[in-house]
């Protein structure tokens, strides 16, 4: 049995780019050395992917990793670019055996290829994406979305939502409650040194109520009552300048508080070594930040950069995850 943490690796959607990244990184070297990769797919399609990419099959069982053949579609049964319900219900059937698998404490972390949202409607999956899916499976209500790229870690107090509402939600008691659960996320990974940092709304953070009243009403009195009860937490500090302090190690993490702040921070700085961390939940879960690509699907041209640093940033963690 291999000492480096056994990481489940969905397949995602057989009519997207997932096959084809997910069998260019398991010939990765860097891979190799750091993780056992259990793959939850279907053998035929990732046999079709291998050959595809000039890749021997024998990647697929080796000494670094093993197939659970989930075989509810095979190669061939589809078209590759094209919404499938048939490829609808087989993603979902992976992430749910992944997730079985990580429950039973068979891997230690799951790392998910893309899907689609519309070949999960059209196979009649309840769910628009991973992490309702993850939520609704580990019995997780709200899970967290955290952001990685190098030493930049980003949460999102909103998500998608408009940006008229993203700035309703702006209130101390949703900063407060927002704060409590980040950290706690943070200390499932094994990160308990540092200081988070609140993003400013506002140009400026508002300038002391010049521009916007969210961070003296808000933000500030929640840093506040933060800070009174323990916690290392400043800000408002000024979005544009608060990622690159991060970066340059001045903030353990920094609170978005909205959907494109952080993400154009992180996926500007380099999008394909953004990695999407669900937390909050009793498993560890990273996933691409990226989508399906059906415009290149099946052509054997997909990077699988983001697929590699998905499955390195799980092995990272996972000697560290603590349940909650």
């Amino acid at each position: 049995m291999s000492t480096k943490p056994i990481v489940a690796i969905t397949m995602g959607d057989p009519a997207g780019i997932g096959p084809e990244i997910v069998v260019r990184a398991l010939a990765d070297p860097l891979v190799q050395q750091v993780a056992f990769c259990h793959v939850v797919g279907s053998r035929s399609v990732l046999e079709d992917a291998c050959k595809g990419c000039d890749l021997p099959t024998t990647i697929l069982e080796s000494q670094w990793a093993c197939v659970e053949d989930v075989g509810t579609v095979q190669a061939g049964s589809y078209r590759y670019g094209e919404i499938s319900a048939e490829c609808g219900v087989a993603s979902f059937e992976y992430i749910k055996k992944a997730i079985e698998l990580a429950l039973a404490g068979k891997v230690q972390a799951v790392a998910t290829a893309p899907i689609n949202k519309e070949s999960l409607r059209a196979g009649s999956i309840p769910f628009i994406g991973h992490t309702e899916i993850f939520g609704e499976l580990t019995n997780t209500p709200d899970p967290l979305t955290l952001f990685e790229v190098r030493n930049l870690r980003v949460f999102f107090l909103t998500r998608h939502v408009s940006l008229k509402k993203a700035c309703e939600l702006v209130t101390k008691e949703r900063i407060i409650d927002y704060v409590i659960r980040c950290t706690q996320a943070l200390g499932q990974l094994g990160i308990t040194e540092g200081a988070m940092a609140i993003a400013g709304l506002n140009p400026h953070s508002g300038e002391h109520g010049l521009f916007g009243r969210e961070e003296v009403e808000a933000v500030a009195p929640a840093v506040d009552a933060l800070q009174k009860a323990g916690y290392q937490v400043v800000g408002p500090v000024s979005a544009d300048s608060v990622f690159h302090l991060a970066l340059q190690g001045r903030f353990n993490s920094v609170l978005s508080l909205y959907h494109d702040q952080g993400h154009i921070a992180t996926k500007t700085y380099d999008f394909e070594r953004t990695i999407s961390i669900t937390c909050g939940m009793p498993i560890l879960r990273t996933s691409v930040d990226h989508g399906t690509a059906f415009d290149i699907a099946g052509k054997g041209v997909a990077s699988a950069v983001s697929m590699i640093e998905a499955i390195c940033v799980a092995a990272k963690y996972a000697p560290f995850w603590k349940a909650l």
